[in-house]
């Protein structure tokens, strides 16, 4: 394929630490739904956040590979590619939904709609096992096989972008917090003054 195979470091990496973070938002949901934790909602928030920078980045760089090397830019109603374009779909609305909606059920909503959306990520990926596609099969998991010093690299790839999307999470996570923390002293700040004009 020669140098456009080079996306394909960026693109399975993306889509693996996509996953992974889509994985972290349906566990921090759950726990949402069970134990109300405001902490396990920042959590959910922010995995969604960095999850969708990571698929949209899969979704960028899919049709860049797919053109030189299949010849058209999307194939229309391909399974794997229709499935991923869902996947980003569905957390943008989760997205949306926390940012525009100011009611107090938006995070238990926000939750119901994130382990919704969890179920299309096995999908993703098995639906190439079942279904024929343009995609091509896995390479890992799927019966292939990858050349050792490909794996080598991709992996090395996966553990730098695992490292950056840790990063933008924890940077969100603090912002979320400090964020809440000054929430809280408003309100509470309010009612100290509404107590005193009483």
């Amino acid at each position: 394929m020669g140098d456009v195979q080079r996306i394909f470091y960026y693109h399975v990496s993306s889509a693996w630490t996509a996953f992974l973070l889509f994985t972290i938002n349906f566990v921090a949901s759950i726990v949402y739904l069970i134990r109300r934790s405001i902490k396990a909602d920042i959590i959910a928030l922010v995995s969604a956040e960095v999850g969708v920078v990571f698929c949209t980045v899969v979704l960028v760089t899919g049709p860049i590979w797919a053109r030189p090397v299949w010849g058209i830019w999307w194939a229309p109603g391909d399974i794997r590619l229709t499935s991923t374009l869902v996947l980003w779909l569905i957390y943008v609305a989760y997205l949306m939904l926390r940012r525009f909606s100011s009611g107090g059920q938006t995070p238990l909503l926000a939750a119901v709609v994130a382990v919704f959306g969890a179920l299309d990520v096995p999908l993703v990926y098995f639906f190439i096992l079942f279904f024929r596609t343009q995609h091509p099969q896995p390479v890992i998991g799927g019966g292939g096989s990858i050349d050792p010093r490909i794996m080598h690299v991709l992996l090395i790839n996966w553990a730098a972008f695992m490292c950056f999307g840790a990063l933008v999470f924890w940077s969100r996570y603090r912002v979320e917090g400090l964020k809440l923390q000054v929430e809280q002293a408003q309100a509470m700040e309010a009612l100290s003054d509404a107590r005193g004009a009483s």
